[in-house]
């Protein structure tokens, strides 16, 4: 099957916490971090998703937000260090390109947020995605 969601990591799940409609799906990536994907409980059994079962985990480059440094007092789980490989401006958006362990990853921001936040090839930043923008496809 062929996606247009750039960001396809993958990875192995470790841990499953079913709840009356959305589970929370935690795995390790290829890279060694952990990521949280919540997905519906009927995914989960649709899938026959397990502890163990390699899974790609799915995010829409639009889904992606950076920051410059490590940010406590987020709710959201998935924080992602890496460094920016490169980037593409438009008139209004950018798409910035991060090496994270294991893998790559892109981010479409605003032209402006890469100005504001003094986003160049070689700084440091660190990728947040909500769990709920996280999707798992079985690899």
């Amino acid at each position: 099957m062929t996606l247009t969601i750039r960001n396809q990591l993958p990875g192995t799940i470790t841990a499953i916490t079913p709840g009356e409609v959305m589970a929370t799906v935690k795995l390790r990536l290829a890279g060694g971090q952990d990521l949280t994907a919540a997905i519906t409980r009927e995914a989960v059994e649709d899938l026959g998703l397990a502890e163990g079962t390699a899974v790609n985990a799915l995010v829409k480059a639009t889904e992606i937000a950076l920051a410059t440094a490590p940010i406590d007092g987020l709710s959201i789980r998935n924080r992602l260090p890496g460094t920016i490989t490169g980037i593409a401006t438009g008139g209004a958006m950018a798409s910035v390109k991060i090496a994270v362990e294991g893998g790559a990853l892109t981010a479409v921001i605003t032209r402006d947020a890469t100005t504001d936040l003094a986003l160049s090839p070689g700084a440091p930043v660190v990728a947040l995605i909500k769990a709920t923008e996280v999707a798992l496809a079985t690899a």
